[in-house]
This record gives structure tokens, sequence and C-alpha cells, in this order.
């Protein structure tokens, strides 16, 4: 069973998604020093006794990626995915690129946060299958790298801050484009079957997506 835990200062639903073998991936971890949160998501993980391997990030946007830095430090050995074109907003580019979208919203004190952030260490590409089961589907709109990962076994989606319960992110931001999501929700909607459970990065989760589709 999928389960969420709301982290960093805009409440991100990071989920613990698990995998055969006791293992599970972490989806878009903001845990971190500055929101104080890091042993309270550490206390849920254990107490899920599943051993993570990989932190899959749906996009690279600062209160999605802050707590890379202190899951890295406590498993040294896992993995990060995040899409090339959202991969410098993470590794050591990361503060020069998150800088100044969080100077603009009066957020500076959050940049120590997301300086010098760990690299990817894979690339999520559209079509490619992780895990054995987990097939990526590049989504742009609410950036250039945007990603929803489909499970078929699971009839799940994780859906990012691309598809909400009746809405979708927003595509004002650098990077962003309606055009492109209006394709990428119809593309979902070719794709994902209805009775789908849809759990996205922020607000309600586990919704039917024909009942939070917005188009």
């Amino acid at each position: 069973m999928i389960s969420c835990v709301h982290t960093g200062i805009f409440g991100v639903n990071t989920y613990i998604v698990p995998l055969d073998d006791g293992e599970c991936f972490i989806v878009d971890p903001a845990c971190c020093k500055l929101c104080g949160d890091e042993g309270r998501f550490l206390q849920a993980l254990r107490s899920t006794g599943l051993v993570p391997v990989a932190i899959v990030l749906t996009h690279g946007h600062f209160d999605h990626v802050s707590g890379l830095s202190f899951l890295k430090a406590e498993f040294p050995e896992i993995k990060i995915f995040i899409h090339e074109s959202d991969s410098a907003m993470i590794g050591p580019s990361s503060a020069l690129v998150q800088g100044p979208s969080l100077e603009d919203m009066g957020m500076e004190s959050y940049i120590p946060a997301v300086s010098d952030l760990p690299k990817a260490t894979d690339y999520l590409t559209d079509g490619k299958t992780l895990f054995g089961r987990w097939q990526v589907i590049h989504t742009p709109g609410h950036t250039r790298g945007s990603c929803c990962l489909y499970s078929r076994e699971d009839n799940a989606l994780l859906s990012g801050d691309t598809l909400f319960y009746g809405t979708w992110g927003r595509t004002d931001l650098d990077g962003g484009s309606e055009g492109d999501m209006v394709r990428s929700l119809n593309l979902l909607k070719e794709k994902i079957p209805g009775n789908a459970k849809v759990y996205p990065g922020h607000d309600a989760y586990g919704f039917e997506f024909s009942q939070g589709f917005p188009l």
C-alpha cells in the first residue's frame, strides 16, 4: 500500500511506494532541516519496515527536492531519478537555478535547503519502466521535465504536479507551458484507466482518475 507523509513548507505529498523483497522508493521528498521534519519522515519510513532504494522526483521544483541531502546522507547508496530537462534543478547547480524563483517569492531563507543538492544517478525517460512495473510518462507543462509514473499492476498513477483533483498544476513558472499541459493531460486520458487511483504532489490523493480528471 502506498503511504503518504506531508513534508516541507508547502505540505508536499511525499510517497513511500512499496516494491518486492521489502524495498520501496520515495517520491518527492521535501523533509529538510529548515522545515524540521526529517525525523518525522524517517520515523514514518521506518514504521513501514521497508528499505528505500531510490528517490523518484516527478519534477525539480524546490518544494519537491529539498529532502535529497538528508535522505542521501541517511542512505548513501540510494538512487535518484529525475527527467534530464529538470536535472539542473538538483546537483551542484541547484542553488543557482532555484535561487531566482525563491527570491521572487521572498523566500530567500529557503535557498540553503536547495543548495548543492545530490545529483541524479539516472534519468526518467518517456516509456521507461522502473522497478519492473512503474512506467514513466513524460508530461511537460508544469515544468519541462515533469513526469508521471503509472503501474498497471497497482492501477495507480503518481501524477506529481501535473494532475490534481479537478485541476492541474500551474504553468506560469519558468519552464511551464499551458499548451504542453493540455497535451500532457490528454495523453494521460488516453493512457490511464478511469478507475486508476491518483497520487498527486499536493492535496487530496487516492482519488479515481475519471472522477478527478479536469478536462
